[in-house]
């Protein structure tokens, strides 16, 4: 009896510790935001699509999911019930979970999936944040088709830096697959080979007129001649990067990834996987009826893609319905130059306080892998290159996810299941875009584990990404958890820093970063948010394949430098 007594004051204790140190951090948190809260329901949902009916996961039974919106400060809360047969978690893409870690949702990583039947509370804060994010399933494949925007208003009475449009629409490029996503997993992964190519790209789930038995299965816009619109494009695409772009009409960006950017005008983007884009686009053509058009860009060597065209209309009001739809044309699918004039237009509206000494310094080559095979039956298994298996890695390290959270072992200090030696640097440096390895699968493999890096709160981090020429170069759209960054400088060829061009005025503060193919991109932030952050490729067959890394921030002094305990409601594996 004693004993328990004993644990009860313990206890207690604790939780007012607990609740102390919070209601401290509270104190300091922005105040005016307001809470909003949000029901998200996983369900099955029946769609036909393409000549086909089939059940696919959603959110509310909504393709795409609900929209998320908040102004800036505000606390979110969000309640997450299971009702499908599968695992699931949600990533709130972008939002930097200022002492919320446990909220991030990359299954394996900060928590354990949610199961069939199970509940779970996501709860952050918007701290500084506006612009447009959007959330997504963080478990196999299944943000697919388990995807929606996040909207952050500037508080009230703050205007945008530039003229307030007439109406904002949000554009969510997707791919579709007749597939059960998490089955398409398993099986891409049980061959050793690639992916088989999407069935149809999507612009906010509708494959467009191009595609069979979709005539009518098309996004509209209907705007007004002489008015100016915001388009909020984001990418939710899970193997490829698209182009995008409007018949006759520029585009002029003014915000990427959540970030004011300074007005950059241009007749077509590039989004890869996780990256988002406010444009402004005026009305100014005569009245008729124009494609918005989504098409693929695929910088790697050798590899099948969906080559048809996802089409949306951008109708003037007082267009026949049997207007004929001005064609947008597109670039080359292999058009990288497309690619690099929109972001050499990226910069930042305000000048940033980019760190400008380093005392972290990391240099991750990001690539593919051919394995060799182990298997008793390759023809089964070991469809990849020449006979082997494909992996991707980030320093020649492949990922392997445990079938645990990290960030809980973390914190529980539970040994054994991840390892903290992920080398900072290459084991050895060469020509990495010409003259890397390539008698697969003989030279081309790489080293499994679940390996972090440590990082000490507060460092100011400089990570160089490289991408090598190990089986092909290509455009990796490299996203950080918790972080945005800013993108100081990128180029072609192997990173020199004797060479290398750094902007440390205005350049953009991201979250995903498209390191050009052949080439390197340098970016830098401050380590000022503990917990265990996923560093991965967002193309989601690179992620399954090894192409990440966990990074740990360690705690800071004091609780605004402090991971609290973890929810009650956690679930477990």
């Amino acid at each position: 009896m004693a004993n328990s007594s004993k644990h009860g004051l313990i206890s207690l204790l604790f939780l007012c510790i607990f609740a102390h140190n919070m209601l401290h951090v509270m104190s300091q948190w922005p105040k005016g935001g307001s809470t909003r809260y949000y029901d998200f329901k996983v369900q099955m949902l029946k769609v036909n699509k393409l000549c086909q009916t089939r059940e696919i996961v959603t959110i509310n039974q909504m393709y795409p999911g609900p929209v998320v919106y908040a102004q800036e400060d505000d606390r979110i809360i969000v309640k997450l019930t299971n009702e499908t047969p599968y695992n699931t978690t949600i990533h709130w893409h972008g939002v930097r979970q200022i002492l919320t870690c446990w909220s991030d949702g990359p299954s394996y990583i900060t928590q354990c999936p949610v199961q069939s039947g199970q509940t779970f509370t996501y709860e952050f804060t918007l701290v500084k944040q506006k612009g447009t994010l959007f959330w997504h399933a963080h478990f196999s494949w299944l943000r697919a088709t388990v995807y929606g925007a996040i909207i952050i208003y500037p508080k009230k009475g703050v205007p945008y830096p530039f003229k307030s449009p007439y109406e904002e629409h949000t554009i969510i490029l997707g791919e579709y697959w007749n597939w059960d996503l998490v089955q398409l997993e398993n099986n891409v992964t049980a061959s050793g080979g690639g992916a088989p190519v999407a069935d149809a790209y999507t612009i906010n789930g509708h494959p467009g007129p191009n595609y069979n038995c979709s005539t009518n299965d098309v996004f509209k816009i209907d705007v007004v001649p002489g008015k100016t619109y915001m388009l909020r494009i984001i990418g939710a695409l899970l193997n490829m990067e698209s182009f995008f772009t409007i018949a006759n009409h520029k585009l002029t960006i003014v915000e990427a990834d959540g970030e004011y950017t300074k007005p950059f005008t241009t007749d077509r983007v590039m989004l890869g996987p996780g990256h988002t884009l406010n444009v402004l686009v005026t009305a100014n053509q005569k009245i008729g009826r124009y494609s918005m058009a989504m098409g693929p860009y695929m910088s790697a060597q050798n590899v099948a893609f969906q080559n048809i065209t996802s089409i949306a209309y951008f109708q003037y009001i007082g267009a026949t319905p049997n207007s004929v739809t001005l064609p947008a044309p597109l670039p080359r699918f292999n058009d990288n130059l497309a690619v690099k004039t929109v972001m050499d237009g990226l910069k930042s509206l305000e000048v940033s306080n980019v760190p400008k000494e380093i005392d972290t310094n990391l240099f991750f080559t990001i690539g593919l892998n051919v394995n060799k095979c182990g298997s008793k039956t390759p023809k089964k298994n070991c469809q990849g290159l020449n006979g082997g298996v494909m992996g991707a890695s980030m320093n020649n390290n492949s990922f392997i996810k445990p079938n645990f959270s990290i960030l809980g072992a973390y914190y529980e200090h539970v040994n054994g299941g991840f390892t903290e030696d992920f080398p900072g640097s290459p084991l050895k440096f060469y020509d990495f875009v010409n003259g890397a390895p390539n008698s697969a699968p003989n030279d081309t493999g790489s080293v499994n584990g679940t390996r972090t890096k440590v990082i000490e709160y507060g460092s100011r981090v400089q990570i160089i990404l490289q991408d090598t020429g190990t089986v092909t170069t290509e455009n990796h759209p490299i996203h950080l958890h918790g972080y945005s960054f800013y993108v100081i400088g990128y180029g072609s060829g192997n990173y020199n820093p004797q060479t290398a061009n750094f902007n440390l005025m205005d350049p953009p503060y991201m979250n995903t970063i498209g390191v050009p193919v052949g080439g390197w991109a340098a970016i830098r932030f401050v380590a000022d948010n503990p917990g265990v952050w996923f560093m991965h490729c967002h193309l989601e067959i690179h992620m399954t394949w090894g192409l990440a890394v966990a990074l740990v921030v360690k705690n800071g002094v004091g609780p605004m430098e402090t991971l609290p305990h973890p929810p009650a409601d956690m679930p477990r594996c």
